[in-house]
């Protein structure tokens, strides 16, 4: 007699009970129904907790087992005048929630910002966790600003040009940057973007009231003389960038516009939040130093996240700035949430400063590389149209064109019905797109699964073009 099917006898006989009764009355005893269904106690216990974990009993310890209270249909529930009390709804909210939706059993994920579970490491994390939790110092208060050791360890991977107590470490890159929108700017104030640019910096800084400014870009980044025209224009005084393997096209700022956005910046007196979400995601060649690296005067405020390059559990980030920029952003992190959970930090420092963070990544350079190359295959032999003109050198996206006059939104919703996921190039843009795209993930899927994920892709644009 298996575990599994006494357990199904005992909720089915406790939830009849329960029907048939009024709430509050006593049920059977753990011994009457361990004797009535020839189980175990233990048996009879994960039944007893199954039950009460949907709310139809409840356990009241040294007293017995009763039928929980039901919930009260007679009154319908009137939530309209939230509507008017709340006001509007945050713009980006919709597209931020598709864009962390879980895709439904049996979809192809070709969209979201995470890598597939095959890619994490998520045996040296689970170890390092546990090692963590075993030290009593790990769940101490600890600085409101993070461990003084993993602050260093950001501080060396930014190259130098911070320093430790210039860091505070945060719950991820898009608290971290939040925080950074509002400590640095005011609501009315202007931030100046890549267009296109990150979904979710456009949604923070719109949730933060700021006038969002799109600034023309190409597979060499940010153009840097529209950027002095955009300052020049506008009065800005921060710039949101992505340098590195950007999101969603995955372009990284050429060598020789570097000097010059840092010069328009400068000249500006403005600042550069440089978000570099995609430090460890190279896979072609070597990825340049941070910009901040080369920021002697502390125009560059330097971001930089885990959790795209290990695990979504991996919430653990940092940013840093020198000068009152910096202290703002310390404060403004205090207010937020006070300070990262301590377990979370020790485990992060043991993780990135043992052999298997090296071994890690070299090996999601390799996978990247493989996965990348397969959709890259697939989109040749079924869809040659959407290959893109230039292929990243990193990160976890291609930038795919559509041809002209397609609903980019309508085809999203096409293809998801075919049962593979891919998110629109329209929400990425600050203003107006200047041509459809789609934005497609190679990190989310196996390589064996991208043949088929762009077959069903196939099928839902050539059903729009009828």
């Amino acid at each position: 007699m298996d575990n599994g099917s006494a357990t199904d006898r005992v909720i089915q006989d406790l939830r009849a009970l329960a029907a048939a009764a009024d709430p509050g009355t006593r049920l059977p005893s753990m011994r009457e129904l361990t004797a009535r269904h020839h189980a175990s106690p233990v048996t009879v216990a994960e039944a007893v907790r199954q039950l009460a974990a949907q709310g139809l009993i409840e356990a009241r310890p040294g007293r017995g087992t009763f039928v929980a209270p039901r919930p009260d249909h007679g009154h319908a529930a009137d939530l309209s005048w939230q509507t008017v009390a709340l006001g509007p709804r945050l713009p980006g909210e919709e597209e931020m929630q598709a864009l962390l939706a879980l895709p439904r059993p049996g979809a192809i994920a070709l969209s979201g910002g995470y890598l597939d579970a095959d890619l994490q490491p998520a045996a040296a994390l689970g170890a390092a966790l546990a090692r963590a939790a075993r030290q009593p110092a790990s769940w101490h208060r600890g600085p409101a600003e993070g461990r003084e050791d993993l602050r260093a360890w950001f501080a060396r991977e930014a190259g130098g040009g911070l320093r430790a107590e210039d860091f505070v470490i945060c719950p991820g890159g898009q608290a971290a940057l939040s925080s950074a929108l509002r400590a640095l700017a005011g609501p009315g104030d202007t931030l100046l973007v890549e267009s296109p640019t990150y979904l979710g910096a456009l949604a923070a800084a719109r949730a933060a009231g700021l006038r969002v400014v799109p600034v023309p870009a190409d597979a060499g980044g940010v153009l840097p003389g529209q950027l002095a025209a955009a300052f020049a224009r506008t009065g800005a005084r921060l710039f949101y960038c992505q340098p590195l393997h950007a999101n969603p096209t995955g372009a990284t700022l050429a060598s020789a516009r570097r000097p010059e956005v840092a010069a328009a910046v400068r000249d500006a007196g403005a600042f550069l939040i440089e978000d570099d979400y995609a430090r460890d995601l190279t896979v072609d060649g070597e990825a340049p130093p941070p910009l901040a690296a080369g920021d002697p005067d502390g125009h560059v405020v330097h971001l930089r996240s885990l959790t795209k390059s290990a695990a979504p559990g991996l919430r653990v980030a940092a940013i840093g700035a020198r000068g009152p920029a910096g202290a703002r952003l310390r404060a403004a992190r205090l207010l937020d949430d006070f300070f990262v959970a301590g377990p979370l930090q020790q485990a992060t420092l043991e993780f990135v400063t043992a052999p298997a963070w090296s071994r890690h990544r070299r090996g999601l350079r390799t996978a990247l590389r493989a996965r990348r190359e397969a959709l890259l295959a697939a989109l040749h032999r079924h869809l040659p149209e959407l290959v893109p003109g230039t292929v990243p050198r990193g990160g976890l996206h291609l930038w795919c064109p559509l041809p002209g006059g397609t609903d980019d939104v309508a085809l999203a919703a096409a293809a998801a019905a075919e049962g593979v996921i891919v998110f629109p190039g329209r929400p990425w843009y600050a203003g107006e797109p200047p041509a459809p795209h789609l934005r497609l993930t190679y990190a989310a899927a196996a390589p064996d699964l991208m043949d088929e994920a762009v077959r069903r892709l196939a099928r839902a644009l050539h059903g729009q073009e009828r």
